[in-house]
């Protein structure tokens, strides 16, 4: 059923993007009518008048899908469904004339010819200051002198238009008509046109592998790849014209014998192993312009005008060509548009690394499906389910090996029978080390649940240890003085300059990213207690002294209800910072877990993978900060009340 969401993401599109933006319009309306409503019973900076407001949040969640579904070609592929088979015609055609633009300023800002040009003659003018620091005798230097300056009467021939060739000069009028028949086969229209029945037969545009069908489909794309065939013919032969005259055929000729002459002098000659490479590499350095040049490949700029008016007239008829879909393309597939590549068409832009939402929803329920025998899970792993655990692998990870080692006595020895009787200190390394049957209880399993214990156990142990100590820093000089710069030493760290330490001495186990968020709760939490504990008004605890109060009253009925905001903000902000670590973490080194999956679907780039990890992450960060939320109304209504 969820594989149909992505065969049928087109008419899914068209059904939801009316919804959301129905719902959009109503919601703004309706949160303006309450506005009104009760602007008359508000103040600015009143906390109360935040409470509500649930028609902003359908404003933002429809706001958000509108966006997605537009960036995503969500909204195009629902209403122009042939666009991107047109498209992919036009791309075709934009590929076969694409050699040719590339020697024009259409291509880029100037010829082709005019940056060969300029190239060389910088190259040569470099090699030419170089020449008196060369090692090379007075004859040598005055000989490459001279070739230097031929190979530069290279460039002034081939950019002379007196001197080019008629065949060349005829070559180029001939591309620059067929460009312009060209133009006229594309302004003739597509009428008459029909695709063939293989092309209908291809599967629908983003349900296979290839990603657009790349036979036409329509008659207006009919045309198009009639025009690329004959653009790729065109090209094919503008790409063989090359700028060969007879005022440089003497020139390559000499200049080439020259070169052969000091390249035999470098290969017989005498010379130490700095002055033979140096010699070599500047000989080189001229015959790697030379023959550069020796391809004919610089033409004169006026010889090259005509086929740049024509390229420039295809390109206008090539839009006309396009119609309407031409419009629906600029408005409503952002980005680059389609690009053909070797063997098919392919999206480009933010179409390219977004996916469809239906794609997501079909994606993340393939992970969440527990079968894994049937394509379930993720690696051999469920997304979130539940297994059968053995009680004595969870004693095991709260009871350390060295307990055991610690108990008084020594392990059982073999008798003389060869039999072992366990003795005590035994079954508690069995205990220890969970070999030992102590029954099992369901419990939650999978990549979600790995990521969501860790967290938990973390955030737990930062809790259970950072709130008395934060709180005894806030009220004691020997704690605040002790521990300060303990904490402030580790805590400005980044948590990912642990890791690789971290990882390196607990291995890819949870341990070693446990202790890691552990790390990052603890300092957090240290910090919110101390600040809490620090901030008590000094008149409420000398009035709790003088009705009696003892130290351990004062701390627990004074000092840590006024320092509960602060505590309860530090765990919501270490939720949120322990759920980034430990994504970062496990994409460091992990074998399950949200980050795991997402850190895979990077190397291979699935996009669609990697937006479902993004999304279950936000998921649950919005679950953390939720019940945290929930946590703080209900513990410390009167926040904000004073």
């Amino acid at each position: 059923m969820l594989d149909s969401l992505s065969d049928n993401r087109a008419i899914v599109a068209a059904i939801l993007i009316p919804i959301f933006l129905i719902a959009f319009a109503w919601s703004i309306f309706h949160g303006r009518r309450q506005g009104r409503l009760t602007e008359n019973d508000e103040v600015f900076g009143d906390p109360v008048r935040t409470k509500g407001g649930w028609y902003w949040s359908v404003t933002g969640v429809c706001a958000l899908f509108l966006v997605w579904f537009y960036f995503s070609w969500g909204v195009g592929r629902a209403y122009f469904p042939e666009a991107a088979n047109n498209m992919c015609q036009v791309a075709k055609l934009e590929e076969s004339v694409g050699p040719i633009k590339a020697s024009l300023p259409i291509g880029s800002r100037y010829y082709k010819s005019t940056l060969l040009a300029a190239r060389n003659s910088d190259q040569l003018d470099v090699l030419q200051a170089q020449l008196a620091s060369t090692p090379f005798t007075a004859d040598e230097k005055a000989e490459l002198a001279v070739l230097v300056d031929q190979t530069k009467a290279l460039i002034a021939n081939s950019s002379d238009p007196a001197n080019m060739s008629d065949e060349a000069r005829s070559g180029l009028s001939d591309i620059a008509k067929r460009i312009d028949g060209l133009s006229g086969f594309l302004d003739a229209g597509h009428d008459g046109m029909t695709p063939s029945a293989e092309a209908l037969q291809q599967p629908k545009w983003g349900t296979t592998f290839v990603e657009i069908p790349i036979l036409p489909t329509t008659a207006r794309g009919v045309m198009f790849d009639n025009a690329a065939t004959q653009a790729a013919e065109i090209a094919g032969d503008f790409n063989k014209i090359r700028n060969k005259n007879a005022a440089n055929d003497l020139l390559i000729a000499d200049t080439k014998a020259r070169i052969d002459a000091l390249k035999a002098v470098n290969e017989a000659g005498d010379f130490d192993e700095a002055t033979a490479d140096a010699r070599v590499a500047y000989v080189k350095a001229v015959e790697r312009i030379f023959r550069r040049l020796d391809d004919g490949l610089i033409f004169p700029a006026a010889a090259l005008e005509e086929v740049n008016e024509a390229v420039v007239g295809l390109d206008k008829s090539s839009s006309r060509a396009q119609g309407a879909f031409r419009i629906a393309d600029a408005l409503l597939f952002p980005g680059p548009g389609i690009v053909k590549s070797a063997t098919q068409c392919t999206e480009q832009g933010s179409a390219r690394w977004l996916p469809k939402p239906t794609d997501v929803v079909a994606t993340f329920g393939r992970l969440a499906n527990p079968d894994l025998e049937n394509g379930g899970g993720y690696r051999g792993f469920p997304l979130l389910w539940w297994d059968w655990v053995a009680v004595a692998d969870v004693v095991a990870f709260f009871v350390p090996d060295w307990i055991a080692d610690a108990w008084p006595g020594e392990y059982a020895r073999h008798g003389s029978d060869g039999t072992i009787q366990p003795n005590f200190k035994d079954k508690l390394l069995d205990v220890a080390t969970g070999d030992v049957n102590l029954g099992h209880f369901p419990m939650l399993d999978g990549h979600i649940w790995d990521s969501l214990f860790r967290v938990l156990v973390a955030l737990g142990l930062g809790i259970l240890l950072g709130v008395p100590l934060g709180l005894f820093m806030g009220v004691s000089k020997f704690f605040k003085s002790f521990f300060d710069p303990l904490i402030e030493l580790y805590r400005p760290v980044p948590p990912l300059a642990w890791a690789p330490l971290i990882l390196t001495i607990f291995g890819i186990q949870d341990d070693g990213k446990i202790f890691l968020l552990f790390m990052v709760a603890f300092a957090i939490m240290v910090i919110s207690a101390r600040t809490g504990a620090s901030g008590v008004k000094l008149s409420k605890i000398r009035a709790s002294h003088s009705l009696g109060a003892t130290d351990r009253q004062i701390m627990w009925t004074v000092i840590f209800p006024n320092a509960l905001p602060e505590i309860l903000t530090g765990i919501r902000i270490a939720v949120g910072v322990c759920w980034g670590t430990l994504v970062a973490a496990e994409m460091l080194a992990g074998t399950t877990g949200i980050g795991f999956i997402e850190n895979i679907a990077r190397t291979v780039s699935d996009y669609e993978l990697i937006w479902v990890t993004i999304l279950i992450m936000g998921i649950l960060g919005l679950m953390f900060d939720l019940m945290m939320r929930w946590v703080i109304e209900k513990t410390i209504p009167w926040r904000g009340m004073g």
